[in-house]
């Protein structure tokens, strides 16, 4: 089993920040001209959320200034004593591989031309915490400036300002903050050490995993686990217990990471959102990924760390051969 932290959470990618984002900074007129001027200072390249990587193939590439692409430039912070930036380039040259999340390292650093750029989901499996860190940083930070270059209040095109922790209008003066969508996800576990895993209605037949939402405007993140338990599998909770979070920059949210203990156990899917969803004990469940009649995320999220978690190791895996 992956290293755990206090509450028995097995690691997974983003949830430690391992940079400075000297946000004392960003407020200072020129912050990131003078950096840029610095040969010293690493510049790391976005593209419609892909990052450069290493030829290794299992790393980012960071360039000097000199080398890096036209594009927005942005503030991302220090590291052991080096600045960041972000370029926010445009139709850079692309990976052809598959984005798909749920990949292994072996996979992600397959055969590929250097110097394209790949999707963080890609890569997350092959990041270490530092390198984390400032990938999901910069590509949250991407995503929000490519999808929101006007203003909110008026419609104008906005500037970068503030090393691009905001955006400003020429117009009407507004000033525009990344926004971040908070979500529950969460384990629920019964009087029988039973884990219900549900399947959603977008993904494969034979995927389940953990119950998921968005929290409401106005709403605690505790009132949403219980909502949304209720809503798509009409089970009722109570004991909630909060066991960490993930950024998830695809584009802008905050996973935060419960377990609950179920109530009731009749489940009714809501038929639209989740098809279908069932209690598993440990045996059933390793028995139906090893038969391949069931798959569940790994730890690249942290809706495979909260199942791990329940199951009390290392997750199994589809047997071959």
């Amino acid at each position: 089993m992956s290293l755990t932290d206090r509450a028995g959470l097995p690691d997974f990618p983003f949830r430690r920040g391992a940079h400075d984002r000297l946000t004392e900074l960003r407020a200072e007129p020129g912050v990131v001209d003078r950096a840029w001027t610095d040969p010293a200072t690493r510049v790391l390249v976005v593209d419609e959320g892909r990052l450069a990587t290493r030829a290794d193939h299992r790393g980012l590439e960071f360039v000097a200034p000199a080398d890096a692409p036209a594009g927005e430039r942005m503030l991302l912070g220090a590291l052991d004593g080096t600045t960041y930036l972000l370029v926010l380039a445009r139709h850079a040259p692309q990976s052809p591989v598959s984005d798909e999340l749920e990949v292994s390292a072996a996979a992600a650093a397959g055969p590929r031309t250097a110097a394209e750029l790949v999707s963080l989901r890609r890569m997350a499996l092959l990041l270490g915490d530092p390198e984390a860190s400032l990938a999901a940083h910069a590509v949250a930070l991407a995503n929000w400036h490519q999808r929101h270059p006007r203003c909110s209040a008026c419609g104008a095109a906005t500037i970068v300002t503030q090393a691009g922790a905001a955006r400003s209008c020429p117009d009407c003066g507004a000033l525009d903050f990344p926004r971040i969508s908070p979500a529950v996800i969460m384990t629920v576990i019964d009087d029988d050490d039973r884990c219900l895993l549900a399947h959603n209605a977008v993904r494969d037949e034979v995927w389940y995993s953990t119950v998921a939402g968005f929290v409401d405007p106005g709403e605690s993140a505790e009132s949403a686990v219980a909502r949304e338990v209720r809503e798509e599998t009409a089970i009722e909770v109570d004991r909630l217990t909060y066991l960490g979070s993930q950024p998830w920059p695809f584009p802008s949210e905050l996973m935060l990471g419960f377990s609950a203990h179920a109530r009731t156990t009749d489940i009714t899917v809501d038929g639209t959102e989740i098809t279908d969803a069932r209690w598993f004990d440990r045996d059933m469940l390793r028995a139906e990924v090893e038969a391949g009649t069931l798959v569940i995320p790994t730890t690249v999220s942290i809706s495979g760390a909260l199942i791990s978690r329940w199951y009390g190791g290392e997750l199994p895996t589809r047997r071959t051969g």
